[in-house]
């Protein structure tokens, strides 16, 4: 079987919703990005036979098929580069890396965009089943689904809280997690260290015309009084809206092309695709899933976890990676080092490529090897990518 390698992987940095990047369109944020994982590695746009972009609410300004109007909005991209949007919840564009490296390691392709958009602010999450709703459409749950699971209605939120009663968490463990998250990027920010990843975007601010390059919902100043005294989302839970993911705005992309193409084309890897895994399990407690799909994908690449040099849990929650150190037995010095979505957001459909942009600079900063990035997804599903550093 051929091997699958990134050459780049590219992000915007957050915007909050209503911020910075609030003017700007889902179409034209995600084209920014192809035009720069193009532009950064040198490639002939018109080499590329496929942009597969992730895209949760595909709705309003992102309806109508956004991987495509991406391409057609791309600077550096003609319009003979077909493009397919995917939904798999939050991990779409993670999955959109993991079809990009199957079709290469299949052989059917050579060079493929993996991508990824939301604008958060501009189609707000939910709104493709709620509108609808609205107009008396109906709702996605059918006969069938409310026979299998009767009464039943799908939250992140319940089950967010559901693992921190399973785990035995307290609020105060809880806080002191989102602290740290923006302790974090807090640091690393200052340090430089997203500057590689990060794609300046044109912006409009009440200031005059600049560039968004500052993940904007880091608190710099955040303090564990502050965090623990946010209202709580549901009575008698632990999570508040200080220890969930930030709604943000954002895109991201990374370049996936086989061993042929690295000759053809001069390119030089920055690492090779090592794992490959998407399981599902209990929708109803449904956030759990990486947990056990991280179990999976070590079994199945011959590594233990103390081989993993560097790993990217999404916070959707804290309950969440916190749970996944507990029950992996992983180091949570390399859990997250530069921060996660509670202080840098989580724009739903970027959100895969954007943790791949920062897990490989993790990697290369901290001169490692085996870096691991898992999400939890709506559904109760869960991918593990597991790369190499090259």
């Amino acid at each position: 079987m051929a091997t699958a390698y990134i050459v780049d992987a590219v992000r915007t940095a957050g915007g909050r919703r209503n911020g910075r990047l609030a003017g700007v369109h889902p179409v034209d944020l995600a084209a920014a990005t192809l035009d720069a994982i193009v532009t950064r590695t040198g490639i002939d746009g018109g080499r590329v036979e496929d942009v597969i972009m992730g895209c949760v609410t595909q709705a309003g300004q992102q309806a109508m098929q956004v991987g495509r109007n991406a391409v057609l909005a791309a600077k550096t991209l003609p319009e003979h580069v077909p493009a397919v949007t995917i939904d798999r919840q939050c991990g779409s564009s993670q999955q959109a890396i993991q079809f990009a490296a199957q079709a290469i390691m299949s052989g059917t392709m050579d060079m493929v965009i993996a991508a990824g958009v939301e604008s958060m602010t501009r189609v707000p999450m939910g709104s493709s089943a709620m509108f609808h709703a609205k107009e008396g459409l109906g709702m996605y749950k059918s006969p069938g689904l409310e026979e299998k699971y009767p009464g039943v209605m799908w939250s992140q939120f319940m089950g967010a809280e559901m693992i921190v009663k399973k785990h035995g968490f307290t609020k105060d463990q809880i806080d002191a997690f989102s602290l740290n998250s923006h302790m974090k990027a807090k640091a690393a920010t200052e340090a430089g260290l997203f500057s590689n990843e990060i794609v300046p975007i044109a912006v409009e601010t009440p200031e005059g015309a600049g560039w968004h390059t500052v993940d904007e919902g880091i608190r710099f100043d955040a303090t564990l009084e502050g965090i623990a005294g946010v209202k709580l989302l549901s009575e008698g839970g632990a999570l508040t809206a200080a220890s969930s993911s930030q709604i943000c705005d954002g895109a991201s992309a990374a370049l996936i092309v086989s061993e042929q193409a690295l000759k053809d084309y001069g390119l030089t890897p920055i690492a090779r695709i090592h794992n490959l895994t998407v399981t599902a399990g209990d929708p109803i407690i449904m956030l759990e899933e990486p947990l056990f799909a991280t179990d999976r994908a070590l079994k199945r690449a011959g590594l233990k976890i103390s081989d993993i040099d560097a790993y990217e849990v999404n916070e959707a929650f804290a309950s969440v990676p916190m749970a996944w150190l507990k029950h992996v037995g992983a180091d949570p010095e390399k859990l997250n080092v530069n921060g996660g979505a509670i202080a840098l957001g989580h724009p739903l459909g970027a959100s895969g490529t954007k943790l791949m942009s920062t897990l490989l600079n993790v990697l290369k900063q901290r001169g490692g090897k085996y870096g691991l990035q898992t999400m939890c997804e709506g559904g109760g599903v869960a991918n593990v990518t597991i790369v190499e550093r090259l």
